[in-house]
């Protein structure tokens, strides 16, 4: 086992043994259970070296960590608060699912439900959280403390079909976060990506949580995975859709979405989520660029605009109008449209009309929106993408000078 897989194992190790002692224990004692699990692996690191792992690490590791947490609280005197003593549970799917749906209380915020889940069920270290939400190792610790007083307090029991909406939203945010990231270093986050297919497969798989959202969800991941090893140049750049080579994309990644995205068209229900799998299924499966089906893509657009209204949503009809018929019709669909302070003055913004306006021949306007979406770009792998994209405004724009 090379040292990037058994960090893996060991991270998957820890989400496991942790939403099974909490599902026996409680989820008011997570504190506990963590550094009781946490300690277990430090004790399974130093002895596996020297023997071997056992026949079921996930028990053995149970066991260890279990006497751990009994004994930190016996010594609190709260023995009679336990459930029980399981004898070595094989840990179980149900259990992740019990965790996840936990870390989903409505009584936190989005962003602490998604520090807590990431710490949890996907077993990242603090440092690792800040580094992939962007934050400081303190604010981690803020959110995470702020998260277990909550369940500190005690949580009503909750079926898990109830907090679907909520879960499959923290596993979209994740899936976001690996497949686009503003990291300067690592624009793609793979791991990421991986985790939340992992968690959505398990939702999907699940009686209570196989619902058609949950399959829509699975196939618009599978069929954004499917392009990331086309989406990188070699030395690590980003690379526009239209510069990806076809023949890189995973075929048994498009396949693998277009089974959940056939899933989860029984029954009436149509999600935002299916919208979205719409789109990223058309491109995955045009033969080229050029021969995308744009009209399908805005009739998605339209009907994502229409289940979860947002700007960004109506910035990107706008080009795929373009694309489908021209820079003028793209622009109309943007007239009478304010924006909102946030994205007024953005890099997302002001690419959005430098592409629609330099296509127009609009060279000045054109330039201008260019120069404040570089200055903007929250990274130099977007930064550089963003000038291979605008290239022609900053040309025509030049000359209009």
């Amino acid at each position: 086992m090379t040292g990037l897989e058994e960090h893996f194992f060991f991270r998957r190790q820890y989400a496991l043994v942790v939403a099974s002692l909490v599902r026996r224990i409680g989820a008011h004692e997570l504190a506990a259970i963590e550094d009781a699990v946490q300690a277990a692996l430090v004790v399974a690191l130093e002895t596996w070296t020297r023997t071997g792992p056992p026949e079921n690490p996930s028990a053995w590791l149970y066991r260890v960590a279990s006497n751990r947490v009994l004994d930190e609280l016996r010594g609190r005197a709260r023995r009679d608060r336990l459930v029980g003593d399981a004898p070595d549970p094989t840990t179980s799917t149900d259990d992740v699912l019990h965790l996840l749906v936990l870390c989903c209380d409505d009584a936190l915020p989005p962003e602490s439900q998604l520090v807590l889940a990431l710490r949890t069920v996907c077993g990242f270290d603090v440092p690792e959280i800040a580094e992939r939400l962007f934050l400081t190792e303190a604010n981690v610790y803020k959110r995470l403390a702020r998260a277990r007083d909550r369940l500190r307090e005690g949580t009503q029991a909750v079926e898990l079909s109830e907090r679907l909406p909520a879960v499959l939203s923290i596993l979209y945010v994740l899936f976001a976060e690996g497949h686009l990231s503003s990291d300067e270093d690592s624009p793609i986050r793979r791991e990421l990506c991986e985790e939340a297919i992992r968690l959505a497969t398990l939702l999907a798989e699940h009686q209570e949580t196989g619902a058609p959202e949950t399959f829509a969800l699975l196939a618009l991941m599978h069929f954004h995975t499917a392009r990331i090893g086309a989406r990188q140049d070699e030395s690590g750049g980003l690379l526009l859709l239209e510069e990806q080579d076809r023949g890189r994309w995973n075929r048994a990644e498009i396949e693998a979405g277009v089974l959940w995205l056939s899933r989860s068209a029984r029954g009436d229900v149509f999600s935002r989520y299916h919208a979205e799998a719409g789109i990223a299924a058309e491109h995955c499966l045009a033969p080229s660029f050029a021969e995308t089906r744009w009209d399908r893509i805005v009739e998605c657009y339209a009907l994502l605009e229409q289940l979860s209204p947002s700007v960004l949503h109506r910035l990107n009809r706008a080009l795929a109008v373009a694309e489908w018929r021209g820079p003028d019709e793209g622009l109309r669909v943007l007239e009478g449209l304010v924006p909102p302070s946030w994205l007024a003055g953005s890099w997302m913004w002001s690419a959005v009309l430098a592409d629609l306006h330099r296509r127009r021949g609009d060279h000045a306007i054109a330039a201008r929106h260019r120069d404040a979406a570089l200055v903007g770009a929250p990274s130099v792998t977007i930064r550089n993408a963003l000038e291979r994209r605008l290239e022609g405004a900053a040309r025509s724009g030049d000359r209009a000078r």
